[in-house]
């Protein structure tokens, strides 16, 4: 199977503009999302997608870029232009502002495009702080590991202990956290992108759930890595340490 690694980058950030051109300990943050990436064992190849200039000339030379328009309302959609005009079976979309990837997690969405048709993987929550934070989007699935629902709630309800303190409830149920990356199958991912966006999706602000509106399903693979994203510049420090500390600073 010809598995794509394409990764969405866009300048325009209402947090943080220009992100995926900052530094992050000597080197930008697109070119660690790309160095990550092309870890993987799974990736044949590993695109850049982005409709910005800037951001092409650096992602250039570290892999391929690939130009997309600009009104794309979600990352699934700009990296649906790519996949429509690059021959390969299944696309991993990775986000870009995770500059410490695990290529195994990478490995495992792309490993479970074999038995389905999109995937997605998920953690469970360790930190109390991230139990009821609208940024953690939770994910709750059936018995076999596909997806039923994603909510920036915290999902299930413990009934019985929901006057308890988080810590207590997190201990009681392995909540699980959603980290943002997809794999597809190319075919699914171009019929994905024809439907409008769904009223859960416009409701929750996640894309993920205009495939399950849609009959589309989602299987979750559980990994034990936590992701780390640079979400505003106050991040940017935070993750410096933690190359520090893991020895991958250069």
């Amino acid at each position: 199977m010809k598995i794509l690694g394409i990764i969405p980058a866009r300048f325009a950030s209402t947090r943080f503009p220009g992100k995926p051109l900052h530094p992050i300990a000597g080197k930008t943050l697109i070119q660690r999302v790309i160095e990550r990436c092309q870890l993987a064992k799974s990736l044949s190849e590993v695109i850049v997608a982005t409709d910005d200039e800037r951001i092409a000339a650096t992602a250039r030379q570290f892999c391929r870029v690939e130009m997309t328009r600009d009104d794309h309302p979600s990352g699934s959609d700009r990296i649906a232009e790519v996949a429509a005009r690059c021959p390969c079976d299944a696309v991993v979309n990775i986000q870009g502002d995770e500059p410490l990837m695990d290529p195994a997690v990478v490995d495992a969405v792309a490993a479970a495009l074999a038995q389905t048709e999109m995937s997605t993987a998920a953690t469970v929550i360790q930190q109390v702080e991230e139990y009821d934070n609208l940024n953690v989007v939770k994910v709750v699935t059936d018995v076999s590991g596909r997806a039923l629902y994603f909510s920036r709630r915290t999902i299930p309800c413990l009934r019985d202990q929901a006057a308890q303190p988080a810590a207590a409830q997190l201990a009681a149920f392995p909540f699980l956290k959603h980290l943002g990356i997809y794999g597809y199958r190319r075919s699914t991912l171009l019929r994905l992108v024809q439907f409008p966006q769904s009223p859960l999706e416009q409701a929750e602000r996640l894309e993920q759930l205009r495939a399950l509106e849609n009959g589309i399903a989602i299987s979750v693979v559980r990994v034990n890595y936590d992701s780390v994203g640079v979400d505003v510049p106050a991040d940017v420090a935070r993750v410096e340490r933690l190359l520090m500390q893991a020895g991958a600073g250069s």
